[in-house]
């Protein structure tokens, strides 16, 4: 069951604005089974602009009912219904504000038309509830009042509903006042990750990377993201649509990845810190580190040749590894020389690897 409204308001400062207007359609998902509209005394002014946009003015409110008037009947129509509305996120924020004001908590999942229609009608030249309709051929009568507004949302939805041939976009786009839809999303991202060590990207809807981590568990560095409580933490959490991941087998590699891929992707979410890269060359120029690869019978390999590091890769035979035309034609290749430089020899200095493979008065080009 569905509560499809729409509400006018005076305007004024975030939270601070009154209904001046509300019209609820109850509707089954094939017709229209309730209906209620209504004027409102807001109890304080109402802006000059929104005066013009609407038509409604103080005076037409005098003796309109307040909102504690009409609380119950609002309850009524929407009790065990989706609230749906054109910029779903307003109307019910101003309607949990106005029931806070009596002291009740005012709780519903809501679906919005614009997110719904984003889905079902991408191809439109815009998502504004007037110009959409104009796109789509559905009339509407009384624009920017309450009433006009919500029945050409209940034509609006009725299309979207048709549009939607298994229902599985719309049971999508409800957003749930528990969050349980956020949750189960959540869920199914942090299934689809590894136990392992490595790196981890997040990606918004469009597919950019807006965040980097890594961790020695890929899964659980990323549920402890999602957990933080942080501004930017909450940001990503919002924004994520997906995850990928690569696996890198040790501690050197997965610092050294993680690194140069904020310095060349740089996302939105990380804080990077500026760091001051060495100048000083390694004791030898020439060499190779072995190390763990991601599964016991492959190595990760990087390669320094005549002081720069010049990429890395994961071998599984002994061949490639003695092999340098081989294990160079295997490489992904590294752009930013001296950061790799700095964060080798930072590494090197406190901690062991598998092997080091010295090339000394060896011509290796």
């Amino acid at each position: 069951m569905y509560a499809i409204l729409d509400i006018e308001t005076t305007g004024g400062k975030f939270n601070e604005e009154g209904i001046t207007e509300i019209a609820i359609y109850k509707y089954d998902g094939h017709e229209i089974i309730d209906q209620f509209i209504s004027l409102v005394n807001p109890e304080r002014e109402i802006q000059d602009f929104v005066v013009k946009l609407t038509g409604i003015n103080n005076k037409m409110l005098r003796n309109a009912p307040k909102f504690y008037e009409i609380a119950k009947r609002i309850i009524e129509m929407t009790q065990d219904c989706i609230l749906i509305a054109h910029n779903a996120s307003f109307d019910y924020r101003i309607l949990k504000t106005e029931f806070s004001r009596l002291g009740y908590d005012y709780q519903k999942n809501t679906l919005c038309t614009v997110s719904l229609s984003k889905k079902l009608i991408p191809d439109a030249p815009s998502f504004s509830l007037g110009k959409l309709c104009r796109h789509l051929g559905i009339p509407v009568t009384d624009r920017h009042r309450a009433n006009g507004d919500a029945l050409a949302t209940v034509k609006l939805f009725k299309l979207l509903i048709d549009k939607d041939n298994n229902k599985e976009i719309i049971q999508e786009t409800v957003k749930y006042f528990d969050n349980r839809h956020e949750k189960m999303r959540i869920v199914k991202i942090l299934d689809k990750l590894p136990e392992k060590l490595g790196v981890y990207y997040v990606h918004n809807e469009e597919g950019n990377i807006i965040f980097i981590g890594r961790g020695t568990n890929i899964k659980q560095e990323v549920n402890k993201q999602f957990l933080k409580k942080t501004s930017k933490a909450e940001k990503v959490l919002k924004r994520v649509h997906e995850v990928s991941y690569q696996e890198t087998g040790n501690t050197l590699l997965t610092r050294l990845k993680y690194h140069l891929d904020l310095d060349g992707m740089r996302p939105k979410y990380n804080i990077i810190r500026k760091r001051k890269n060495s100048v000083k060359e390694f004791n030898n120029h020439n060499f190779m580190i072995v190390d763990k690869g991601r599964t016991p019978e492959e190595h990760s390999v990087i390669l320094i040749e005549n002081n720069e590091v010049i990429g890395y890769t994961f071998t599984n035979l002994a061949f490639q590894e003695n092999q340098l035309d081989v294990l160079k034609s295997m490489l992904t290749p590294i752009e930013n020389k001296a950061l790799a430089r700095t964060i080798i020899k930072n590494y090197l200095l406190r901690n062991n690897v598998q092997k080091i493979v010295r090339f000394d008065d060896m011509d290796i080009a």
